[in-house]
């Protein structure tokens, strides 16, 4: 983790940084998509599907490939920033081996691969509650992939710990729509240490995944969802700034 950032030892003025995106198929990966698109600070975006995206962009690479062989695409990986929103559900998975294939395997070795070609960073979406020695499957295996992730060389490793998702998803997922539900209704008495279990829009995940690169900061930083809101809201001010206008409301949480 003591790897000098190369945005630290090279001079302004450099051509535009490089992005990967794992997961862009998703509710936060497809926000943070469009974010890096919009963002003139990276000249390339790379998407690592397993199928072709409906999104055409003159900056955006689409690599479909075999998520069981990720090496074989190991050149994909020689960007500036990784950006990793890949997850899944129990129900989804069908099992505890699938589910750690997605939530760990996957993961871990994209971040294997990218550590091998020389990226700056990696960003990783985890979970509220995320610890090795969880008794929770679950936040287990979210926890453990943080783990060892955090080992591998990166000038930089961020770690983004959301609440339960707010967002229109590809697919249903009735159990997380039903806690989004409760979150919702609970969100105005989840106050004090308690504001952290509110439900999050994956929109101001994005934004906060794009603010954290695009400031360039080396270390490993873990975000839980009162400070990705409050990153989330610094960029949309600062961009209301830069087009002149208002900065009106956030989305709504409750």
């Amino acid at each position: 983790m003591n790897r000098p950032m190369r945005s630290e030892t090279q001079e302004a003025g450099d051509r535009p940084r490089s992005a990967l995106v794992l997961g862009a198929s998703g509710l936060v990966g497809g926000h943070l998509l469009r974010r890096l698109l919009d963002d003139a600070t990276w000249g390339l975006v790379r998407a690592v599907v397993r199928r072709p995206l409906a999104v055409e962009h003159p900056r955006l690479e689409q690599r479909v490939v075999d998520f069981d062989r990720l090496e074989r695409h190991a050149d994909a990986f020689a960007v500036a920033d990784v950006f990793c929103c890949l997850g899944t559900t129990m129900k989804k998975a069908g099992s505890r081996d699938a589910f750690r294939r997605v939530d760990y395997l996957y993961p871990f070795e994209a971040a294997r691969l990218a550590e091998a070609a020389g990226a700056d960073r990696f960003q990783l979406v985890s979970s509220l509650g995320a610890d090795p020695a969880s008794g929770n499957f679950y936040l287990r295996v979210k926890g453990e992939v943080e783990r060892v992730v955090a080992r591998l060389a990166f000038g930089a490793f961020d770690v983004f710990r959301p609440s339960i998702l707010l967002g229109e998803r590809p697919e249903p997922r009735p159990a997380e729509a039903l806690a989004a539900g409760f979150g919702r209704a609970l969100a105005v008495v989840l106050i004090g240490p308690l504001r952290r279990y509110r439900p999050i829009p994956a929109a101001m995940v994005a934004a906060a995944m794009v603010e954290v690169a695009a400031r360039g900061e080396g270390g490993h930083h873990v975000y839980e969802s009162e400070a990705i809101y409050a990153i989330a809201r610094r960029a949309r001010r600062r961009a209301s700034r830069r087009r002149g206008g208002p900065a009106g409301p956030p989305p709504a949480a409750a």
